[in-house]
């Protein structure tokens, strides 16, 4: 299989196929990127779920962190363009693929919007169920996706 040239960054679609769907399903955790104040790229893993057509969503949760202040919630207020990276590795590279999504992003505190847009992260992870996430929501409207060896 020919590996190089698989994706068509011609194409800018929004809506996902039933297979990216299944793949953001899914996939346990994706590399969130956004964009610091001083132009340098922030890289975190997040946990995420699809919340309605064309959105996305991770937030602040209960996991170990130093502050609920996070650097990815000053990025986006400060910079609303975001990237969402799910991939696959493994030893044999005709299986790898990888599924990029480019957003624009909001951060979301105002309640009922809040907790409206946590019930899919509760329904994806059972670490959420008893315990779900009081903090800050970054809500992705999906602009363009762009996959790699999906096929």
């Amino acid at each position: 299989m020919n590996l190089v040239n698989q994706v068509n960054r011609d194409v800018r679609r929004t809506t996902l196929t039933d297979r990216e769907s299944k793949i953001l399903d899914s996939a346990r955790v994706a590399s969130f990127a956004t964009v610091r104040a001083d132009g340098r790229p922030h890289l975190v893993p997040i946990t995420f779920a699809r919340a309605e057509p064309g959105l996305i969503v991770t937030a602040v949760d209960h996991k170990p962190k130093r502050s609920t202040n996070l650097q990815r919630l000053r990025n986006v207020e400060a910079q609303p363009a975001v990237s969402l990276l799910v991939d696959h590795y493994e030893g044999d590279w005709t299986a790898l693929w990888w599924l990029r999504i480019d957003a624009t992003a909001r951060v979301v505190v105002d309640e009922p919007d809040r907790t409206m847009l946590t019930q899919e992260l509760v329904r994806k992870y059972a670490q959420y169920l008893g315990h779900p996430p009081t903090g800050a929501v970054i809500a992705m409207k999906i602009d363009a996706i762009t996959p790699w060896n999906l096929d």
